[in-house]
This record gives C-alpha cells, structure tokens and sequence, in this order.
C-alpha cells in the first residue's frame, strides 16, 4: 500500500543547524508594548509568543526590536541595545521552547521612520506623525534629510554613524544570542535604515554609501554573522518591490539575495513597500508572494508573507516553489493554532497539545 506524501506545510525546514518542525512562522509584527519605553519586555510578550509556539508554528519572528534607542520606530519599542534586555527576552525564548517552537529576533534600525506615535486604537486623533521631543521623541537620522510623510526631517548620516549603526546591530545580535533565539533576522524593509540605503529612490548620496547602495546592508550582514554562532541561521528581510516610481523591482531584488547569500544569509524574507509615503497597493490573499517566487528562482531559500490565510492555499505556495517557508501575521494574531487547523484541514487530523484534545474531537 502507498501512502500520499505528508504535506509539504508540515515538513521540516533545516536552517544550518536549527530544524524547523514545520514550514509555518509568524510573520514580525510590530506591537508597540513597552508602556516605559525601556525597551524590556515584559510577561505581555511572554504570553504573545508562547501561545503561538504552543499552537503549532515552526518560526515565531519577534516585533522590530531596535538596535539603539534613536532606531526605534515608536517610543514603545522591544530593544536589544542594552544588557538589561537580555533576561526580559530569556524568558520570551524559553517559553517558545518549552512549547516546542523555535524563535528568531527581528533586528531593526527604523531610521527615518522611528519616533512615531503608535496609532493604537484609542490614541488622540492629534498623535500622528513624529513625537515631539517633550513626549519622548527624538531627532531621528536617514540617508538622506528628506522627511517621510508628515514625519519630522531627520539627520542626514554622516560617516561615523553608519559604522556605529552598523556596531549596534551586531553587538544587538550578541546579545540575541544570549537571550536563547534560535536565529536572527535583519529588517531591511519596509522603509526603514537598512532599507533607505538600499533603494535609489531614497539613496541619493553623492558618497560611499551611494556609490554602492547595497554596502551598508553587506556592512551589517558581515558584522552580524561574525557575532552569532556558525550554526546559527541569519535572515534578512527586504521589500522585495518597493512599490514606487524608480524604486527596486524583484528582478533587482533576486540579485540583491544572491549578494546576501554570499555574505552569509540563509533565508531571504520577502515582503514589499513601505518605502514612500503614499504608495498604493493592491492587497488580496498572496499579493506578495511573485516576489518570493522571483527571488527563489535566483537559487535562493525565501519566505513568503501576504495576507496568507488558507491552509490550501499556503500549501500551494510551497508545492509550487514559490517559498521555502510561509509566514503569516494577520491570521496568527486571530488564530493562533492556525498550524493544527492547517493540520486537521490537510490530513484530517492534528497533532495537538493533549490538554486542548476536546476542540478538535
């Protein structure tokens, strides 16, 4: 007798030497939950994250957690730019393990888009745009002094702060390292640091670092695989298209992944925009995968992130060869055993928490 092949969304995705039990993560989301704005986390994140270990996911990627106070995209921030963030996120990493997941740390720098107002529910119509300096703002720096929307201008970099910059991020992925994460991903999208520098339409430096718009990114991805474990997976992710007139294409992103391959990278998260203020965007359930697809096609393992919701249809996405690894936030954060429901879907069973046996009787 021959048995069908397990799905492909239930497999395991060896990352260097970390194992993945399955090829579903939750995709890094910003949650803006330090009321003190110490950066340290707190039981708060204890609980987020364990609970989507303890249903199912392979990958939990933390919030944006910034790599120096300045990076933060609000005051509200998770950090790893001090030693006192350690413990905090020892005991966020050890939960997820005592689940039986595994969790990367998302490294951030938010440049000119950091000391934002949250813009939780709730907050005053009139807290949008750049906190002032009276409720905890800051100058923020970019690649350039042009401002991102209504935010406040930031400080051009000069050339001492890039080489700092890039210290903090590996000094953060050091301390990753102490606080038990499995892997660590550098957030090189959306509009922030690492990404400005990447595009050309906000790179327009007449320096170094315009010269070679990749650099600054190469920079960060050397220092931080030389303060992490060989064995430990790096991941980086990118905007695969910005989204914007003259902005990056995926076709330019593909040679870009090589690049970081070569430097060390072992995954490529593939997500898009976020560049420019205004940009306009067609969403629908895997509007960024072509991106991931495009990338992988370079010979490079990528995730795939965009209003993945569908068991069958995040199935599809790894039988097709479009991703190695499917990440999903929304659909997390509303379900967060969406893995054994994906599970029960595909094989009409689910391996589940023994506790939890009555909801799937």
């Amino acid at each position: 007798m021959t048995f069908p092949p397990p799905p492909a969304l239930l497999t395991p995705l060896d990352l260097r030497h970390l194992r993945l039990r399955n090829r579903v993560g939750v995709s890094p989301m910003c949650m803006y939950a330090v009321p003190d704005g110490s950066g340290r986390v707190s039981d708060w994140h204890v609980v987020h994250y364990g609970q989507f270990a303890m249903g199912g996911a392979g990958l939990v990627i933390t919030e944006a957690t910034a790599v120096t106070p300045e990076g933060r995209v609000t005051p509200q921030d998770a950090g790893l730019w001090s030693d006192d963030h350690i413990a905090p996120w020892r005991r966020v990493t050890d939960a997820v393990h005592r689940a039986g997941g595994a969790i990367a740390v998302q490294l951030a720098h938010a440049g000119r888009k950091g000391g934002k107002f949250a813009g939780l529910p709730g907050d005053a119509p009139s807290d949008r745009g750049s906190v002032p300096s009276e409720r905890g703002g800051w100058t923020t720096v970019g690649a350039s002094g042009t401002p991102f929307g209504r935010y406040s201008p930031p400080r051009r970099a000069d050339t001492h702060d890039l080489p700092e910059i890039v210290a903090a991020f590996a000094d953060a992925a050091a301390r990753a390292v102490a606080a038990g994460f499995d892997a660590v991903e550098l957030h090189a999208a959306h509009g922030y640091l690492l990404h400005e520098f990447l595009s050309p339409v906000t790179n327009v430096r007449d320096d170094a670092w315009g010269d070679d718009r990749e650099a600054f990114l190469l920079r960060a991805v050397e220092a931080v695989r030389e303060a992490i474990p060989v064995t430990m997976p790096l991941i980086v992710r990118i905007s695969a298209d910005d989204v914007a007139p003259g902005g990056l294409t995926a076709e330019e992103s593909a040679v870009l992944a090589t690049r970081l391959v070569s430097a060390g990278v072992d995954l490529v998260d593939c997500s898009s925009g976020g560049l420019v203020d205004g940009a306009e965007y067609d969403p629908y359930p895997g509007y960024q995968v072509s991106g991931a697809a495009r990338v992988r096609a370079a010979g490079v393992m990528t995730a795939a992130v965009g209003l993945i919701d569908d068991p069958h249809h995040a199935e599809s996405i790894l039988r097709e060869g479009a991703a190695d690894l499917v990440l999903l936030g929304r659909a997390m954060l509303r379900d967060p055993h969406w893995v054994r429901r994906a599970e029960h879907a595909l094989t009409g069973s689910a391996t589940i928490e023994p506790r939890y046996h009555r909801a799937y009787v």
